[in-house]
Order: C-alpha cells, then structure tokens, then sequence
C-alpha cells in the first residue's frame, strides 16, 4: 500500500504480481481511486477469458467492415480508459501478435483499430497483473523481453495470505460485515478457538478462499456466534487442510 501511495500520483506503468485470489484487482482499482485519474474511466480486461484473435479488437477496437461480422465500429478498451487506467489481468496469456501491439502502444501512446488506416492517441496508465512468473515466461520464449521491461517499471509483489497471516483477523471481520450487510443477517463473530483454525490455515485459494468461506459463514450459520465446531459454516472443514509447516526447503 505504501508503494500504491508512492506511485499513485506519477503516470508509470504498474505491474502486480502474486498468485490467484490475493487481491491484484483490488489493489489495482485502489491504485487507480488514489491517482489523479480517479475521476476517469479504470477499465479492465482480462486477457485469459478472451480468445487470441478477439483480443486484438477488443482493446484496440475495430473499424466497420475490418471482417466478417463487423458491422459497426467498436471503441477498443484503450480508447474507453482515455484519460484513466487500463488493467490488464493475466498479462502472460496474450500471444505473440498481441504482445507486439501492445509494446507499439506503450512506446507511442498511439495505436490503430483493425481495419484503420489512421493513427490515435491515447492517454491511458497500464496496470497489468499476472500469477505467472512473467521473467521466466521471458525465459521460456512465451513472452517478449522488451514488453516485460515495459511492464515492469514498477513492480509490486502481492503476498499470498499465508504470507501475511496477521491480516486475517481483520479480513475476516471486514467479510463478515460486509457479506451481513449484503443478506440482511446479523452481525457474526467468531471464538477465538475458530479464529485459531482460520490462522492455521495455509488458504491455497488466498483472500478469495477466506471471502467465500466467509460468506457461507453468513449465510448458513444459525447464530451470532460462530465455533470451530458449527458444521454449517464449514469452518472445521475449511481448517481441516493441512496445516503450514516450515520447510527449510521450500517444498
């Protein structure tokens, strides 16, 4: 967060790293509420959920007529973010084409929609997030050098949950109201016996993990009080995975 503060208020690329569920999109939006473009368009693309060749169209747009089917000019993601941010989830799945597309934009600021003859501008600050380890994508052949340098002007490293364990507690009271709040049900806490399962945890699916569980906690829990020993919440259940050890070896 300190380092979202620093770089908040400067235009430069911004890359996140960490794995599935910890958060990226969350800190990306909180980098984009704290800039001077705050007031703009955070527009997201995820880049695993798009085929290879719609992604093209879809952050740089299309022109009418630029291939079947296209009838009408469509605005890229690009051209909506102008002014704002751009966050580009799953950075390492794009393909080769693309990523030279978009080491032209973040080179030029200008890019052409398919079908386009014309040159446009753009003013738009790139977030880009990956769960892969994008230097040995570069070292695989998967993903380009010199995007990745272009990527990784500021990078910021996401810890997992089992990383940051003192972060549990208020995670889980921050889910708890939130998710009370939402179905309308009373507010919930849980003993520390519970609350000593949940930090023993090793959470494979990160603050994701915790939100749902907490969720069902919510909903299926029958008081205000949650234990370690009430089945409807699944808490034994969620804390029932094998605990962290300490392996020197990193296995």
């Amino acid at each position: 967060l300190r380092a979202v503060e620093r770089v908040a208020q400067t235009d430069m690329t911004v890359s996140l790293a960490g794995e599935t569920g910890t958060g990226k999109d969350v800190l990306a939006r909180a980098l984009h509420a704290v800039s001077r473009r705050a007031l703009a368009p955070f527009v997201v693309f995820d880049c695993g959920a798009v085929a290879a060749n719609l992604a093209e169209s879809e952050l740089l747009g299309h022109e009418r007529g630029a291939f079947t089917g296209a009838d009408r000019r469509r605005i890229g993601r690009f051209e909506e973010a102008d002014g704002g941010t751009v966050f580009l989830d799953e950075i390492a799945t794009i393909d080769e084409k693309m990523q030279v597309s978009l080491l032209r934009l973040l080179e030029t600021s200008q890019f052409s929609p398919i079908g386009g003859s014309e040159c446009r501008s753009v003013d738009a600050r790139v977030i880009a997030a990956s769960n892969a380890d994008l230097l040995e994508e570069v070292r695989l052949g998967r993903f380009r050098e010199d995007l990745y340098y272009r990527l990784n002007v500021i990078p910021i490293h996401v810890p997992a949950l089992r990383e940051r364990r003192e972060d549990i507690p208020l995670l889980v009271e921050e889910f708890l109201n939130e998710h009370a709040a939402s179905f309308n049900k009373s507010a919930k806490t849980i003993t520390p016996e519970g609350m000593e399962i949940l930090m023993s945890y090793h959470w494979p699916g990160n603050v994701r993990e915790l939100q749902n569980a907490m969720e069902r906690a919510v909903v299926l829990g029958a008081g205000a009080m949650l234990t370690e020993r009430d089945e409807h919440v699944e808490i034994q259940r969620v804390g029932s995975g094998d605990p962290v050890h300490e392996d020197p070896a990193g296995q």
